[in-house]
């Protein structure tokens, strides 16, 4: 049986005449027409003013922490449930993590966790730098929530919005309304670039410094001056050319993204002990990945014997993100509840959902995963 991947790129298409243009122009290193058009383009459709293209989400959520200012000393408070390239940058800038638990109507930073642990540190007058919130596996957080929050004591905060491109949040785009927003065009998103990510702001001033400091920082000169130290991080022409061809099927991916999970949600009604992610009431989740619950007492078997079970018939699956407070390198950090993500990474498993399966496909998975629940 053919090989079914959890989340493989889909071209659209025009990727190609892009590229060719890219390669017709000579454009082919950091910078050129193709950065600029995307930036331009994708602040469009996003609805955030201005945008630095770069080399990863991770390098943009690093670029967002330097202009806050998060440095040695500083504590930058983050949810538990999300991947790990969100909250290392905190690190990067010698600063400390404390996390945040989950809830359960969007699986996203607590809201009313995060309320207790500010009242929490600004009685002990140690506030932090910083908040970053994740909208996690395609669904935005509560971000006005969240902005009422942190307004309320100054603190800024970074929308790790890397995997919810296309999701909305009260009508407008999910991330829309942070002090930074990071996107990610990673090879499993919902469009890739094969690498790369995007930081967006409405401040163009900021994004202007994030642009200065992703190309090493060389002030203005016939030669190569330095008075800060930078990063290689701008995206290149290349890469920027297929993101422009990728934008062009953004409404497509996420709408076959949907019916994808909707097709899950039917074949697997009748099942017992399975449960889907809940969307949240406020927005349209993209569904960047279909995932479920997994209760043993009720379905007979548990995650781990359900992703074997469909790895054994050739079939990508994953569990759901481990908690950064479980991960080792993590060890000791502060944590603020647990008890809910640690449930998600428990029961939670990743079903295959490229936007290029067939129905049959689809019903492959789901004919094993019943399978494996009839069997116990």
């Amino acid at each position: 049986m053919k090989r079914i991947f959890l989340s493989p790129p889909h071209m659209g298409g025009q990727e190609l005449e892009f590229v060719k243009q890219a390669f017709e122009s000579n454009y082919i290193a950091p910078l050129g027409p193709h950065v600029d058009a995307f930036e331009e383009e994708f602040s469009e459709i996003i609805g955030i003013s201005h945008a630095a293209a770069v080399s990863s989400g991770t390098a943009a959520m690093h670029l967002a922490l330097r202009l806050l200012g998060v440095g040695p000393g500083d504590e930058v408070l983050a949810p538990s449930f999300t991947f790990i390239g969100g909250v290392s940058p905190v690190i990067f800038q010698g600063a400390e993590l404390s996390f945040i638990d989950s809830d359960t109507a969007s699986w996203n930073i607590d809201p009313d966790l995060l309320e207790e642990e500010l009242t929490f540190r600004n009685k002990k007058g140690r506030l932090p730098k910083a908040v970053i919130t994740a909208d996690i596996l395609g669904q935005s957080a509560d971000l006005d929530r969240l902005l009422d929050v942190c307004n309320e004591h100054h603190i800024p905060v970074v929308s790790d919005s890397a995997e919810a491109l296309g999701a909305t949040y009260k009508d407008r785009s999910a991330g829309q309304g942070a002090a930074f927003t990071v996107y990610s065009f990673n090879g499993n998103k919902i469009i890739t670039t094969s690498g790369g990510g995007m930081l967006a702001s409405d401040d163009g001033a900021l994004i202007e410094k994030a642009k200065f400091l992703s190309q090493q920082a060389r002030d203005a000169g016939p030669h190569y001056e330095h008075t800060q130290i930078g990063y290689n991080y701008r995206m290149s022409n290349i890469v920027a050319a297929i993101g422009r061809g990728q934008l062009r099927v953004l409404n497509e991916r996420v709408e076959r993204k949907r019916w994808i999970c909707d097709y899950y949600r039917k074949a697997l009604a009748d099942v017992p002990g399975v449960e889907f992610m809940p969307e949240a009431s406020y927005g349209r989740a993209t569904r960047w990945l279909t995932v479920i619950l997994i209760t043993p007492e009720a379905f007979g078997a548990d995650r781990e014997a359900v992703r074997q079970a469909l790895e054994k018939e050739n079939i990508e699956s994953r569990p759901v993100w481990k908690p950064m407070h479980l991960q080792p390198v993590f060890k000791g950090a502060p944590m603020r509840g647990g008890a809910v993500c640690e449930d998600f990474f428990c029961r939670g498993l990743c079903l295959p959902c490229g936007t290029a399966m067939t129905e049959v496909d689809l019903q492959r998975v789901a004919d094993i995963i019943n399978t494996r629940q009839k069997k116990g």
